[in-house]
């Protein structure tokens, strides 16, 4: 994960300067294979040489710091990503990922799933935050632009959530009925499942906790965990076994997506009838 992100970003570092692999080797006077392995996330290169590199390529200074730690650690497999990691952008390993994955299932317990999440809801569970209202608008725009990136019909993506992250209320009223609405919407495209696990169904796999599972048609799955404190990306092909295995059990247990559009359906109409009820008292 590591290498991918370090080689994405100097093959865009590289497009921006306009130069080819060829030209920024000539300019150093190395080998093309040198940048071409740096591109490809290979280890083999100093620090020097890399650093030579960056400034040629007139990187900015978080972006230097950001790829010189990567270049230290291309072999590492697993990656915890403290918030307080000194990262500028929390979400960059997700959205590079998310973006060349062929199938991602996500299972969400508490609160509806972010990439289905409307925008006047991520809103107000920002705010529930230690937020301004500044650095929450710049949260709702962040997901609202992952969502466009992930929901665009070029990967499929399953959804997995229970029935109580809909039961929360998030904002006023009207912005859990534009959320309900927004997840019939999303429920038709035909390349996006959305799948309830009922309350009533009692314990199930997904107890641990909310992940996403990100498979690729050329590189092994990987699992990312979001947690206050950390994001977790797991490569250890034994431990992403474990959430495959806990996917295939919510997949026995939850609701198929016409029953789960029902209930959903069936929630909106209670809270409509609940709205009257306190409307003529």
């Amino acid at each position: 994960m590591r290498g991918r992100e370090f080689g994405d970003a100097i093959r865009a570092l590289l497009r921006a300067a306009g130069l080819t692999n060829r030209a920024a080797a000539d300019l150093l006077g190395w080998q093309e294979a040198k940048v071409s392995e740096l591109v490809n996330g290979k280890e083999g290169t100093t620090d020097i040489e890399l650093a030579k590199l960056l400034g040629l390529l007139r990187t900015p200074p978080a972006e230097f710091d950001h790829l010189m730690a990567l270049h230290h650690e291309l072999s590492t497999r697993d990656w915890l990503q403290p918030t307080k990691s000194g990262m500028t952008d929390r979400a960059r390993t997700l959205r590079e990922h998310e973006k060349i994955a062929s199938n991602i299932t996500g299972w969400s317990m508490n609160v509806v799933h972010g990439l289905l999440q409307a925008p006047d809801y991520t809103r107000h569970l920002a705010l529930a935050k230690p937020l301004t209202p500044e650095e929450a608008q710049v949260l709702v725009d962040n997901r609202t632009a992952r969502q466009k990136a992930v929901l665009d019909g070029y990967r499929t993506v399953t959804i997995f959530m229970h029935e109580q992250a809909l039961r929360l209320p998030v904002g006023s009223p009207e912005t859990m009925a534009e959320q309900y609405h927004h997840l019939l919407r999303l429920s038709v495209r035909p390349y996006l499942t959305i799948r309830l696990i009922p309350t009533a169904f009692g314990p199930h796999a997904g107890l641990a906790g909310d992940f996403d599972l990100l498979q690729f048609k050329k590189i092994p799955p990987i699992v990312y965990v979001e947690s206050e404190g950390a994001n977790v990306f797991l490569e250890d092909q034994p431990s992403v076994g474990l959430y495959d295995t806990v996917v295939t059990s919510l997949g026995r247990t939850a609701l198929d997506e016409s029953q789960t559009r029902k209930l959903i359906t069936d929630i909106i109409g209670e809270e409509a009838r609940d709205d009257d009820q306190v409307a003529q008292e």
